[in-house]
C-alpha cells in the first residue's frame, strides 16, 4: 500500500475556501442563466405580446454574449482548482455591464427593471470583499445615472410624448442609493455574524472532543493507576526488608541506592494516588488551602529534589502571598510545563518568574533550547503534537492547557528574540482562592 500524501497546514486551511470559490462561482453560473431565460422571455412577450417595438437585434446580441459568457464560467467552475475573490467581481461586472445595455434599449430610468441592480449589489454583499462591493455599488450608481439621461425611449402605445419629471427621476437616483447602501451595510453586518456564530461552534465542537480526550485518558490514567498499586505496594515491602538486612546495611553503596530506589518508589506512589484523586475533576477531590508563596515554593522544592536538573532559575515579582486551594492537577500542569523546558535544554537551568498582572497569576517558564518551530506554535496545546517525535508525545501540554482552561486561564507560547522559548500561564487569582465563609459549597452565596 502507498503512503498517503499528507497536507501542509496551509494548505488544510485554504482548502475550505478554495471549495467555497468555485461553489460560489457555480451559484453565480446558475443564477445568471436564470437570467438569461428571464431576460428572453421578458423580451420576447414585450415585443411580440404587448405589441412594444424593441430593438431586438441589439438586445438578443446582448442577450447571447451573457450567454456564451456564463458558458465559460461554468466550464471554469467545472475545472478549476482555486477560483480568485476578482473572478467573482468580473463576473458581476459583465451582468451590470449586459444589464445596462439592455436598460438603455429599453427605455433607460423609465424602465421598470432598472431596479434589478439591487440584485446584483445584494450578490455582492455576500460574494465579494467590501472594497469591490463597494466599488460595484459605485459603478451600479453610476450606470443608473447615466441611464437618466441617455437612452432609447419606449414606444408605448397611448403614451406618446409622455416623460418622468426631473424631481420623480431624482427621487428615483435617491430611493437607488438608499436601498443600495443599506442592503450592502445590513447583509455584510449579517454575514460577520454568522462568521463569527459559526467560528464559535466550531471552538465548542473542538472543545467538547478535547474534553471527550481527557475524559478517555483519565479513565486510561486511573485504571492503570489502580493496577499499579498492588506491585508498588510489593517493591515497597521488598525494599525495606533489604534496607533492614545485614548484607546491604552493612554497603554505603548500596545502602544509597536503596534510599534512592525508595525515593523513586514514593514518587510513583504520589503520582499514583495523586491520577486517583483527580480522576474525578480538574480541581481534584482533595484540595489543600494554602497560600501562593508556600504553594509556589513548595513546588519548586519538589521539583529541585525529583529531577536530576542543572537547577532551575526561581523568582517572584512583586507577587502578593494570597490564600489559595492547591490540588494534584494544578502542581501537575506546573510540573508538565517545567519538564518540557528542561527537555529542550537540558544543560542549561531554565527560569520561572512568578508574578502578578490584572488579577491573574501570570507564571512564565523559560529555557535556553532552539525554540518552537512556526507549526508547534499555531498547534500548540493540541494532542500529539510534539518534537520530540515518542509516540504520545505533547500530552503533556495538551493537558496542562485543559487545567489552565478548566480553571479560566490559558497557556500560550513564543520564541524570544535573544533564543530559546517562552511558556506563559495566566490564571485567575478568584479561580484559586478559598471559598468565601459565607459561600454555599456550590459556590452560590447565602
Amino acid at each position: 500500500m502507498h503512503a498517503q500524501p499528507q497536507q501542509a497546514p496551509g494548505d488544510a486551511a485554504q482548502a475550505p475556501e478554495r471549495i467555497a470559490g468555485r461553489e460560489n462561482l457555480l451559484q453565480l453560473v446558475q443564477l445568471r442563466w436564470l437570467a438569461v431565460a428571464g431576460q428572453l422571455v421578458t423580451i420576447l412577450a414585450v415585443h411580440f405580446g404587448l405589441g412594444i417595438t424593441l430593438p431586438l437585434a441589439e438586445m438578443l446580441t446582448l442577450l447571447a454574449a451573457l450567454a456564451l459568457f456564463n458558458a465559460a464560467c461554468w466550464l471554469r467552475s467545472r475545472f478549476a482548482t482555486e477560483v480568485h475573490p476578482g473572478e467573482l467581481f468580473g463576473g458581476l461586472l459583465v451582468d451590470v455591464g449586459v444589464l445596462s445595455g439592455q436598460l438603455f434599449y429599453s427605455g433607460g430610468v423609465t424602465n421598470p427593471f432598472i431596479f434589478l441592480y439591487l440584485l446584483q449589489v445584494a450578490l455582492g454583499s455576500v460574494l465579494l470583499r467590501p472594497r469591490d462591493v463597494w466599488t460595484l455599488v459605485g459603478l451600479t450608481s453610476l450606470c443608473f445615472m447615466a441611464l437618466t439621461q441617455w437612452y432609447r425611449p419606449l414606444q408605448l402605445p397611448g403614451f406618446a410624448g409622455a416623460a418622468l419629471s426631473a424631481p420623480y427621476i431624482g427621487g428615483l437616483l435617491i430611493c437607488f442609493l438608499l436601498n443600495a447602501a443599506l442592503l450592502v451595510i445590513f447583509i455584510v453586518r449579517i454575514g460577520r455574524n454568522l462568521r463569527q456564530r459559526d467560528a464559535r461552534l466550531a471552538e465548542a465542537r473542538q472543545r467538547a472532543a478535547e474534553e471527550e480526550h481527557i475524559v478517555r485518558m483519565g479513565l486510561l490514567a486511573s485504571g492503570a493507576a489502580h493496577e499499579l498499586g498492588t506491585p508498588l505496594a510489593t517493591l515497597s515491602v521488598i525494599l525495606g526488608d533489604w534496607s533492614r538486612m545485614a548484607p546491604f546495611a552493612a554497603e554505603p553503596e548500596l545502602r544509597e541506592e536503596i534510599e534512592e530506589m525508595q525515593r523513586q518508589l514514593q514518587r510513583c506512589k504520589a503520582i499514583v494516588s495523586g491520577i486517583l484523586l483527580s480522576a474525578g475533576e480538574a480541581r481534584g477531590e482533595a484540595p489543600v488551602q494554602t497560600t501562593l508563596f508556600a504553594f509556589l515554593d513548595e513546588l519548586v522544592a519538589h521539583w529541585r529534589a525529583t529531577r536530576n536538573a542543572v537547577g532551575l532559575h526561581y523568582e517572584r515579582a512583586g507577587l502578593p502571598d494570597l490564600p489559595m486551594i492547591s490540588d494534584f492537577a494544578l502542581r501537575q500542569m506546573l510540573d508538565n510545563v517545567l519538564d518540557n523546558a528542561l527537555e529542550a535544554a537540558p544543560h542549561a537551568p531554565p527560569g520561572l518568574l512568578a508574578m502578578c498582572e490584572d488579577d491573574e497569576l501570570v507564571l512564565r517558564v523559560r529555557d535556553e533550547g532552539p525554540g518552537f518551530a512556526p507549526a508547534m506554535l499555531e498547534r500548540f496545546g493540541k494532542p500529539y503534537q510534539s518534537s520530540k517525535g515518542r509516540p504520545g508525545g505533547g500530552l503533556g501540554l495538551f493537558l496542562s492547557v485543559n487545567v489552565a482552561r478548566s480553571l479560566g486561564g490559558r497557556i500560550a507560547a513564543r520564541n524570544r528574540p535573544e533564543g530559546g522559548a517562552e511558556v506563559e500561564i495566566r490564571l485567575p487569582l478568584a479561580a484559586l482562592a478559598p471559598p468565601r465563609q459565607d459561600d454555599t459549597p456550590d459556590g452560590t452565596s447565602r
